[in-house]
């Protein structure tokens, strides 16, 4: 081989190395839009009702939300709220125990009654 040819074949490695470094980088590009696309989908998705989140949530397949997205950090902050210690409550409706009747929260708050509430399983 003369060192024309392989002056030639080092110029065509290093012109090779060049096209396969840039279409790496170009994927990685894409892979990163497309995470950062997929997480501001699922924390838009999150804000939203529990219903339209649990209809979201039902097609996406196994897994994938939780292995491959901060799930647990965008649902912290999507679920946060916007109450802080000494707020008062939102006012709210709930069905009593028995179903016999509906109890607002207003209307004990209005009788300057304390009120508890106890988030809890009782099944």
């Amino acid at each position: 081989m003369s060192s024309d040819q392989l002056q030639v074949g080092e110029e065509r490695l290093t012109a090779n190395r060049g096209s396969v470094r840039r279409k790496l980088l170009a994927t990685l590009g894409v892979i990163t839009l497309l995470w950062v696309f997929a997480c501001g989908a699922l924390f838009a998705i999150m804000r939203q009702s529990p219903e339209t989140f649990a209809r979201v949530m039902a097609r996406i397949p196994g897994p994938v939300a939780f292995l491959v997205l901060p799930f647990e950090t965008l649902w912290m902050r999507a679920r946060a709220g916007k109450l802080h210690v000494g707020d008062p409550a939102p006012d709210f409706t709930l069905m009593k125990l028995d179903k016999s009747a509906q109890v607002q929260l207003s209307a004990f708050t209005a009788q300057r009654q304390p009120v508890v509430l106890i988030f809890g399983s009782y099944t």
